[in-house]
């Protein structure tokens, strides 16, 4: 009998943190040659990264999927997951510069793009290493050093973390196909 999967959930919501991801690096490329000034546009992706991505799946990781490892005997400090939560921490510093540079060109101030941009691609780039670590390093070695026991009570307890967020999901599903069409338009 194979062991429930506890990360499979994990890796869904990657995908649309990807595509966020995409759209901020597409957008930032193209405000850099002068043919995007949507600056409410990377405010939303400040509220997506926030709330999305922060908030909604880095509580998880954090709340439940971290701490079965650590209780399950991996070591909290100087670990993956130690590692992971110090990612968390340097992707929020990116996230607070953009938005302060984003609110700002917003309310006219000339000389924002570079700091929007430089905070843009360093949480871009920040990202795609982590998520790809969690998804190849740390999310199957979850899956190989957890026992059955947990199991069921980590998926109760992403449930509990989603029910605590009614149409959060949704919502920032809807904000990343309508940015995708207006890009493909």
């Amino acid at each position: 009998m194979s062991k429930i999967d506890v990360t499979q959930v994990m890796v869904e919501e990657h995908k649309l943190i990807l595509r966020m991801i995409a759209l901020l690096e597409n957008n930032v490329a193209r405000m850099e040659a002068g043919k995007f000034r949507d600056w409410q546009f990377f405010l939303d992706a400040v509220d997506f990264i926030r709330n999305y991505a922060d908030r909604f799946h880095h509580a998880k990781e954090e709340d439940v999927l971290f701490k079965a490892l650590v209780d399950n005997g991996m070591p909290r400090d100087n670990s993956p997951v130690a590692a992971m939560l110090l990612a968390h921490d340097h992707g929020r510093a990116f996230v607070r510069a953009m938005e302060e540079a984003a609110r700002r060109a917003q309310a006219g101030e000339a000389g924002r793009i570079p700091p929007i941009a430089e905070n843009a691609r360093g949480y871009i780039a920040l990202l795609r290493d982590h998520i790809d670590k969690e998804d190849h390093i740390l999310y199957p070695l979850a899956e190989r050093v957890l026992p059955e026991a947990p199991r069921p009570g980590m998926l109760r307890a992403y449930r509990d973390a989603e029910a605590r967020t009614p149409g959060l999901e949704e919502k920032y599903r809807r904000l990343v196909e309508q940015y995708e069409q207006r890009a493909a338009a």
